[in-house]
């Protein structure tokens, strides 16, 4: 079985609510994510090439619990949180699972 992954990729276009976006994502929203969803592994990043972009990649075991978490009551109150706290800020959300793996 495959890693799989979900990303949620955000735009905070507000310059100046940035630094109050990445705090409140590092200490309440990631840690209440990784929590719910019960991932093994949990990313975030700024874009160098775009200030305005921020990432988060949330790795799953497999599928299956991808898609478990993808139909469950937590996704959709992390939602309702970030939407009541960060209401200007659009999100878009995709699946992936995991190819291949390199290391050197």
């Amino acid at each position: 079985m495959s890693a799989a992954f979900f990303v949620v990729r955000a735009i905070v276009t507000d310059a100046s609510k940035r630094a109050a976006f990445d705090r409140w994502y590092e200490r309440e929203h990631l840690p209440d994510a990784v929590k719910a969803f019960g991932v093994s592994k949990a990313l975030r990043f700024w874009s160098l090439d775009d200030p305005s972009v921020h990432q988060a990649m949330y790795q799953f075991d497999d599928e299956a619990k991808l898609a478990a978490m993808l139909k469950g009551d937590a996704l959709k109150q992390l939602v309702a949180d970030f939407n009541r706290d960060w209401p200007d800020v659009t999100r878009t959300r995709e699946t992936l699972v995991l190819a291949q793996a390199f290391a050197t």
